[in-house]
């Protein structure tokens, strides 16, 4: 018992998360959608492109 609130006290001890890696997943996730966005439609881009 005494060994759960060791971790806990040092897990409030600890400093805060900064901002960047607070949200520096949720910028990479947007940046992957982007991007795969982006890919797709260059693709639709082109076959319209051959086809037409």
């Amino acid at each position: 018992m005494e060994a759960i609130f060791d971790d806990l006290s040092s897990a409030l001890r600890a400093p805060p998360a900064r901002l960047r890696a607070r949200y520096g997943a949720i910028v990479l996730r947007l940046a992957e959608s982007l991007a795969t966005g982006l890919a797709i439609g260059v693709g639709f881009a082109i076959v319209h492109a051959f086809a037409g």
